[in-house]
């Protein structure tokens, strides 16, 4: 999922070096942590937020394919 999040997020920003996502396990649920630069935020995160809703979509179906919780927080660096 990690890897997945990070290709996308590469292909939407001007500095893609930039990108990372990091994992933590908070309360049984995975939490994804994408990093960007700090003028590739609203990229990410597009009008009204729905390229962020997009991403978490994505995040949420592959995450229940192996029947896991999952958050996608977007911060920027």
């Amino acid at each position: 999922m990690a890897a997945l999040l990070e290709d996308l997020a590469r292909r939407l920003v001007d500095e893609p070096d930039a990108v990372r996502v990091e994992q933590a396990e908070e309360d049984g649920e995975l939490v994804l942590r994408l990093y960007v630069a700090e003028a590739d935020r609203g990229k990410v995160i597009g009008r009204q937020g729905r390229l962020a809703r997009a991403l978490r979509t994505v995040v949420r179906a592959s995450a229940a394919r192996e029947q896991r919780r999952v958050r996608l927080e977007i911060v920027d660096d």
